[in-house]
């Protein structure tokens, strides 16, 4: 077991601290010695796992636009070398581009410094071979090295600079020549507006020498060059205030189609010529019709929040079949390959975060690789005449959407979590018009007919954190609030939990 000092570093499948000063009360943890302790410790993970010895293997190292991130990057080089490893020092890079390293350029092994979308001030280690990245498990193993300072011998290791971006995006830009086949086949997107919204983080690439080289007019873009203190917005295709300004961005530039990436480029979201958002259930709408060409009822493994219009829009309009599952961009993705190995045809495992990973790109999260896919559509699209928007017609969405959160106050939090959800399953078989989803795979989903709400609730533990986010949806104004009133008469009894956001909600 973690001591607690060491346990604090693990965020699921990812490592992440304080890396810099500037936020009070946040001290610094990501300190030079643990991100050796921790490189140290990968290192020796990765030798027993491709069974190698150290100086043969060779390890690819990048980062995102953090002002902590040159500070990280030496110290992980320093590690590595200091292991035998050869490593290949990739400079500013998004997360997918450094998986592909392994596959590309055959590299044993890859690190990502990036935290996402997370704070300025923080920091963080991704780790990947060439299955894919590292899931919870081997976090573990790697923190438990490092805690106990195991690491390989001393070696004598090399650094090679290498710009690995260059490949990357000539990858992107021949997906895209081989996937519109214009008349003119080296420029397909002349003609096309396109707005990039890197949000200063590590994606301004993908306007530059994606999109322009291929005749698109970037000129609307915006917050494209790095800047770790991201002054103008944070780059999450989740946030508010993000979202926002890609749509204002693309109607003023009267472009045809607005993009806009998380910090490290593994999520993308897209805005329509409207300045609509093509996010959340409207993007895995959007990526599970372009999955599914070719794959005539086929399996989208999504998380557990997506809407019933979604899973109607794939079902009924797309012929393909609605996998819910669980939060987690790592738990779709695995439930997709699992799938997958049991003889299921699954093409895509999708978050409605933005993370999407295609069957076709070695089940990647990759935001650069999923917009470049809907802009192929895009294009596609014009020669029929139609738009993305036609696309979504079918797609019916809800008149409200909402998502709570009640921090758990008992230590356990998750025995506490899981206690009020078994007795909320027990409540909810004893109350008439109350519905359970049958196909839920993550804390309890229940429907609520019309007249009762319209709609349904999912009440779930987080990922990570001692929380219990909630999600509710209708399709009749006022839904939510009639759905909530009512769990309000359960969730009053339930002890070890704040509600006080669900007495907010309903007045």
């Amino acid at each position: 077991m973690l001591t607690k000092y060491w346990k604090q570093f693990k965020s699921g499948t990812d490592i992440r601290g304080v890396a810099s000063g500037g936020v009070k009360g946040e001290e610094i943890n990501l300190t030079d010695e643990v991100i050796e302790k921790m490189t140290s410790a990968f290192a020796l993970w990765l030798m027993n796992f491709t069974k190698k010895d150290a100086s043969s293997l060779t390890v690819a190292v990048g980062h995102d636009s953090r002002i902590s991130a040159r500070r990280i990057q030496a110290a992980v080089t320093r590690s590595l070398a200091a292991a035998g490893v050869h490593v290949l020092s990739c400079g500013l890079a998004s997360t997918p581009s450094m998986f592909m390293t392994t596959i590309d350029l055959g590299c044993d092994g890859a690190v990502q410094i990036t935290a996402s979308h997370h704070p300025f001030n923080r920091n963080g280690l991704k780790f990947f071979t060439k299955n894919g990245g590292l899931d919870a498990p081997d976090i573990e193993q790697i923190l438990l090295y490092a805690e106990k300072d195991e690491k390989p011998a001393a070696g004598t290791g090399t650094v090679e600079t290498v710009n690995y971006m260059v490949r990357y995006c000539e990858i992107l830009r021949e997906k895209i020549k081989s996937g519109v086949v214009a008349a003119d086949y080296e420029h397909p997107l002349t003609g096309f507006k396109i707005v990039v919204d890197a949000g200063n983080g590590a994606g301004g690439f993908y306007a530059r020498n994606v999109l322009a080289p291929l005749g698109a007019d970037v000129s609307g873009s915006q917050f494209l060059e790095p800047d770790g203190y991201f002054p103008n917005h944070i780059p999450n295709p989740e946030n508010e205030a993000a979202m926002k300004s890609v749509c204002a961005a693309t109607v003023a530039a009267k472009a045809d189609m607005g993009v806009i990436f998380d910090t490290d480029v593994d999520r993308g979201g897209a805005v329509d010529a409207k300045g609509d958002e093509i996010n959340r259930n409207r993007l895995v709408a959007i990526a599970s019709a372009i999955a599914l060409e070719g794959n005539a009822g086929g399996t989208v493994v999504t998380d557990s929040i997506t809407s019933s219009g979604l899973k109607s829009y794939i079902e009924e309009t797309l012929g393909g079949k609605h996998h819910r599952f669980k939060r987690g961009y790592k738990n779709v993705i695995n439930e997709a390959l699992r799938l997958n190995n049991e003889g299921v045809n699954c093409p895509l495992a999708i978050e409605t975060s933005g993370h999407a990973a295609l069957r076709e790109n070695y089940f990647l999260d990759d935001g650069a690789y999923l917009v470049t896919k809907i802009i192929i559509k895009m294009a596609q699209l014009r020669t029929q005449g139609k738009t993305l928007e036609s696309l979504l017609e079918p797609l019916a969405e809800p008149a409200e959407a909402a998502e709570l959160r009640f921090p758990i106050l008992e230590e356990n939090f998750r025995e506490c979590g899981n206690r009020i959800i078994f007795d909320l399953e027990t409540y909810a078989k004893q109350q008439p018009g109350w519905q359970i989803a049958p196909d839920n795979r993550e804390g309890i989903r229940i429907s609520f007919g019309k007249g009762n709400g319209d709609g349904w609730l999912l009440l779930r533990l987080s990922v990570h954190d001692p929380l219990m986010p909630l999600n509710l949806e209708s399709d009749t104004a006022g839904g939510n609030k009639r759905i909530a009133s009512q769990l309000y008469t359960f969730l009053r009894t339930c002890s070890g939990v704040d509600i006080s956001p669900l007495e907010k909600f309903i007045g």
